[in-house]
C-alpha cells in the first residue's frame, strides 16, 4: 500500500481504509483494490513489482500446460486465485497477482509436497487464464462444446499414413523430444478456436520466435517459444497440413481440419513462406459456421438489409461487394448465397481458393497457373444453365466483361472488387475498360463495407461528449436532436474481452443504382460527382453508417476513426 501512496495512486487515508476493509472481508488485497479502488490491474501489478522487487510476467504471452494446472486441486486454485503454469524438477511455478499470500503459499506447499515459486502477473489476465484453464479441464468450451469433443490432441483429421509418407527432416530430436512440440502446436490451435482468432502467425527471427493471433482484427502477441525450436514447430505444422517438410525454399499452401464433435469442423488454411531466419507460417481460420450466418446478423441497418434482399430477389443483374482484405466481403456474399440456396436454383461459384464449402452450391477452384482463371470459369458456367453465379473477385477486363454479360442475359451475379467505397467501384470498372453503358445497365447494388470491433457489454464506459464534439465527429443533426448515450472502450478490459472490445460487426454503405446514377455513369462521371448524387439521394457513406453504430452503443468513435478514414 505504501508503494501505491508513494506513486500517487491512492491517498494515505484511503489506502489504510481499503486495507482494513480487505482484512475485515477476509479478501486478498489485490482483487479487493481492483474492485473497490478503481485502479487498473496493470498499475497494481507494476506497484507490486516495485514493492516486492520481483519481475512482472505477461501471462498472456505463455502457453499453459493443462497437465501442470492439474498439479493443484481446483479448490485451492479458486480459493487463492493462483495458477500453476510451469514445472521444473520438484519446483512448481505459480502465477499470482498478490505476492503477500504467505499462508496460501504454505498451504499449497503442504498439499502438493512441492517447492513453490510465485510469479507476479496482472490480476485481470490471471482471472481470465484461471477461467479458461478450469473450463478446459472440466470439459467446457465456448458454445457449450465438451472438451472431449474438441480435444485437438486426438481429433485433428489427419491420417497416420499421411505422416508416414511425408519426407523426413533431421531436426536433431528424438521422438520423445518432439512430444512437447506436438502439444504446443495443438494447444495453440485450440486456443485460437477458443479465442475466436481469425489468423495464427508463427514467426522466426534471428534471436527470438513469436506466435501472434489476430483477434477481432488486431494482431496480438501470444507466445514466445525458444528460437531453437523454430524448425521443429514449422515441421510439425507442415506435417499436419500434408506439405513437403523437406522443401524450405519455396512457398507452400495446405489445409488442416479440426473436428469438434460429429456436427462441426473447422479448417485452417496453411501458408508457408521462406523468410530470412526460417519459415514463417500463417494459419487462417476457416470456420464453416460463419458461412451460415443470416443476413440479419451481419450488422445491416433495416433499410440497408431491405435493399440487399431486394437486389438478391431479382432474376438478373450484378451485386458487387467491396472493401479491403479482411473486411468480411466473403461472409456477406455467402449470406446472400445462403438466402438464395434452394432446390429451384442452380448456383455456381468460382473462387481462389474455395475456403468454406457450401452444401447445395457448385463451387469451383480457379487455377490461373494452368490457364483456368475467373474468366474461363465464367465461360464454363454460362454453358451449364446457371441461375446465380458468384465470382470470387473481378481482377481484370476479361472477367469483368463476362460477368457483366452474364448479368445482362438473365443471371444474378455476385462478386467483389478491391475499392474503398461504392462511388470508386463504379469509376474503377470504367477505368479497366468496361463500357459505360454496360456498367449502367448491369449493376443493381454495390455494398462497401468494413469490420468494426464491438464494445464489450460488461465493461464499456459512458463518454460525456459535448454537442460541439459530436458535431466535429460528424454526427448529423438528426442523430443529435435528442440526447445520445455514447460509449468508449475500457482500455484495461475485463475477463470477457480484449481491451474493451469483443467481436466485430459490419459497417456498410449500401448503394442502389438509381436512374440518375445510371445517367451519371453514362456520362463517365467521376467518383466525387457520383458521391454527391448519392448524398442527394440520402445514401449513407461508410462514416455515417459507422456513427449510427456509435449512437446505438455498439462501437466507439475511436473504432470508427480507426477502420474508416475521412
Amino acid at each position: 500500500m505504501q508503494t501505491l501512496v508513494a506513486q500517487g495512486l491512492l491517498a494515505e487515508a484511503r489506502a489504510r481504509q481499503l486495507d482494513q476493509e480487505a482484512r475485515a472481508a477476509n479478501t486478498p488485497l489485490i482483487p479487493y483494490l481492483v474492485e473497490h479502488a478503481n485502479l487498473s490491474p496493470r498499475a497494481l501489478a507494476q506497484a507490486a513489482s516495485i514493492c516486492f522487487g520481483r519481475p512482472l510476467l505477461d501471462l498472456g504471452a505463455i502457453v499453459i500446460d493443462p497437465e501442470c494446472v492439474r498439479k493443484i486441486d481446483e479448490r485451492l486454485i479458486q480459493a487463492h486465485r493462483v495458477l500453476p503454469f510451469f514445472e521444473r524438477g520438484s519446483t512448481l511455478y505459480i502465477a499470482v497477482s498478490d505476492l503477500g499470500q504467505a499462508r496460501a503459499f504454505d498451504e499449497i506447499r503442504f498439499k502438493t509436497e512441492r517447492s513453490i515459486e510465485p510469479i507476479l502477473v496482472e490480476h485481470d489476465k490471471l482471472q481470465r487464464a484461471i477461467g479458461d484453464m478450469l473450463d478446459n479441464i472440466n470439459g467446457i468450451m465456448p458454445g457449450g462444446l465438451a472438451s472431449d469433443e474438441a480435444n485437438l490432441l486426438n481429433e485433428v483429421d489427419l491420417d497416420s499414413s499421411a505422416e508416414a509418407s511425408s519426407p523426413s527432416i533431421e531436426v536433431g530430436a528424438t521422438q520423445d523430444d518432439e512430444q512437447p512440440i506436438i502439444r504446443f502446436v495443438k494447444n495453440i490451435i485450440l486456443q485460437a478456436i477458443q479465442k475466436e482468432a481469425s489468423d495464427i502467425h508463427f514467426e522466426p527471427y534471428e534471436k527470438f520466435y513469436r506466435v501472434r493471433m489476430r483477434i477481432d482484427g488486431i494482431l496480438r502477441d501470444y507466445s514466445h517459444p525458444p528460437v531453437q525450436f523454430k524448425e521443429r514447430i514449422a515441421a510439425r505444422i507442415k506435417v499436419l497440413a500434408r506439405l513437403n517438410i523437406a522443401e524450405r525454399r519455396m512457398p507452400q499452401d495446405g489445409k488442416i481440419r479440426v473436428n469438434l464433435g460429429k456436427q462441426r469442423s473447422i479448417d485452417f488454411r496453411v501458408s508457408s513462406i521462406p523468410a530470412v531466419y526460417g519459415e514463417k507460417i500463417v494459419l487462417r481460420v476457416l470456420d464453416a459456421s460463419m458461412s451460415q450466418m443470416g443476413i440479419e446478423s451481419l450488422g445491416f441497418e433495416p433499410a440497408q438489409k431491405d435493399e440487399y434482399l431486394h437486389a438478391l430477389n431479382q432474376s438478373h443483374g450484378m451485386i458487387l461487394v467491396t472493401g479491403p482484405t479482411g473486411s468480411g466481403k466473403t461472409v456477406t456474399m455467402y449470406a446472400g448465397i445462403n438466402h438464395l440456396n434452394t432446390n429451384e436454383r442452380n448456383i455456381s461459384t468460382a473462387e481462389d481458393p474455395v475456403e468454406i464449402q457450401l452444401p447445395g452450391v457448385n463451387q469451383v477452384n480457379v487455377n490461373p497457373s494452368i490457364g483456368f482463371g475467373f474468366a474461363e470459369a465464367l465461360r464454363a458456367f454460362l454453358r451449364q444453365d446457371p441461375d446465380v453465379i458468384l465470382v470470387g473477385e473481378i481482377r481484370d477486363l476479361p472477367t469483368a466483361e463476362i460477368a457483366v454479360k452474364a448479368a445482362q442475359t438473365g443471371h444474378l451475379v455476385l462478386s467483389t472488387l478491391h475499392t474503398n467505397d461504392a462511388p470508386q467501384t463504379l469509376t474503377r470498372l470504367l477505368d479497366i475498360g468496361v463500357p459505360a453503358y454496360s456498367v449502367a445497365s448491369s449493376i443493381h447494388l454495390i455494398i462497401s463495407q468494413r469490420l468494426a470491433r464491438k464494445l464489450c457489454e460488461h465493461c464499456k464506459q459512458r463518454a460525456n461528449l459535448t454537442p460541439q464534439a459530436l458535431a466535429e465527429a460528424g454526427f448529423p443533426p438528426a442523430l443529435t436532436a435528442q440526447p445520445l448515450k455514447i460509449f468508449h472502450a475500457n482500455p484495461d478490459g475485463c475477463p470477457q474481452c480484449q481491451q474493451g472490445y469483443r467481436g466485430r460487426i459490419g459497417v456498410y454503405q449500401v448503394f442502389p443504382i438509381s436512374d440518375a446514377m445510371s445517367e451519371l455513369m453514362m456520362n463517365r462521371a467521376n467518383a466525387i460527382q457520383i458521391a454527391a448524387q448519392a448524398n442527394t439521394e440520402g445514401i449513407w457513406d461508410l462514416r455515417r453508417a459507422g456513427l449510427e453504430k456509435v449512437a446505438h452503443g455498439v462501437t466507439s468513435i475511436e473504432e470508427i476513426d480507426r477502420v474508416i478514414s475521412g
